[in-house]
């Protein structure tokens, strides 16, 4: 799911995100909620009409963001005061606000208000956090009445496996649409984020969707489904787009580096985005240089149709039967490229 966090995948329109096969965006409640205000986009008849995209929509409950901003918040069992990022005026997040919210922000999947602790916090913190967020999944669940919104209960428990279970049992037993395992990627190595999610996700429910939160590099896509996810999010895509940086094939390409600057050849000769099709590696290097929005532009159309291009693929490849060995031939090809280590940003 690209991340349009402010209603916006940026730089791109919605006929963008359609010309390119993406199926569903996610947007972002803490932000949405304080400006322009959930209550105008209801006004407005919701967001998919307030953006202009007809397409599915997750909407998440704004608790990463609180959680993030440490230093301006304070947790409860009610919920979580915290100051805006904005203007610094104080607000409260309550499991049954952030649902209320994404109902009038009428996304197709809500979350529910959890609280993601950081990867070094003890395991009493842990084990005390993912209880109050098992009773915060039950409120938000008993405060939520919007039949055609799906609702995802979220898993937290950090790297300890016995807690992950405890926290599996309790949002099962409250009963969601889809689960979402969370707490990862926020600061443990990858080799601890695969064991814990390979822990986690092979006990959530076979019918259910389960969702990564917050992985969008190509060779986490790859292993996170190999683990039995179908959905996930991320803004390294676009952000990498806006720092010059490609994603391809044979590994990252860093539009700064001078060797693109008389590379007349496609950016990737294997894609039919605009970026490649249209123009050449060097004339994007110099919109990068330069700082063109056009450089931004074309290269996150691109990186956003790599990404979804890779999905449809590994989705064939399951289909298939060859997902296993098809996986591994590609990180293998990725990583082993040139441009993997080349090119990586400063």
């Amino acid at each position: 799911m690209p991340v349009g966090t402010k209603g916006t995948v940026k730089g791109l329109t919605p006929g963008d995100l359609r010309e390119v096969g993406v199926g569903i965006v996610l947007g972002n409640t803490y932000h949405l909620y304080l400006r322009p205000g959930s209550d105008l986009i209801e006004e407005a008849g919701g967001l998919h009409h307030f953006m202009g995209w007809d397409g599915p929509i997750l909407t998440d409950s704004g608790g990463y963001q609180v959680f993030s901003l440490a230093q301006t918040r304070r947790i409860s069992e009610e919920g979580v005061e915290f100051a805006s990022v904005y203007d610094g005026s104080p607000h409260m997040f309550t499991p049954e606000l952030t649902t209320r919210v994404q109902e009038d922000l009428g996304s197709d999947v809500a979350m529910v208000l959890d609280e993601c602790p950081p990867a070094n916090a003890s395991r009493e913190y842990h084990e005390h956090s993912l209880r109050r967020t098992a009773r915060w999944a039950g409120r938000s669940k008993e405060a939520h009445g919007r039949r055609d919104q799906a609702l995802f209960g979220i898993l937290q428990g950090g790297l300890y496996p016995d807690l992950r279970e405890e926290s599996l049992a309790r949002t099962v037993e409250i009963g969601f649409d889809g689960y979402a395992v969370g707490g990862l990627s926020v600061g443990e190595s990858r080799e601890e984020m695969l064991k814990t999610l390979a822990l986690t996700a092979s006990k959530l429910p076979a019918g259910k969707p389960r969702y990564f939160m917050g992985i969008g590099d190509p060779v986490g896509i790859l292993q996170v489904i190999a683990l039995g996810v179908d959905m996930f999010d991320c803004v390294l895509p676009t952000r990498l787009a806006r720092h010059g940086a490609a994603l391809t094939p044979e590994g990252r390409l860093n539009l700064k580096n001078s060797r693109y600057r008389r590379d007349f050849g496609p950016l990737d000769p294997g894609c039919s985005c605009e970026a490649c099709t249209g123009y050449s590696r060097a004339y994007l290097a110099h919109l990068v240089r330069e700082n063109e929005l056009l450089g931004h532009r074309l290269v996150t159309l691109h990186n956003v149709r790599f990404t979804v291009d890779l999905c449809r693929l590994a989705r064939c490849e399951i289909r298939a039967g060859r997902f296993e060995a098809w996986s591994r031939g590609w990180i293998s090809r990725y990583e082993g490229s040139d441009h993997a280590g080349a090119d990586e940003l400063e």
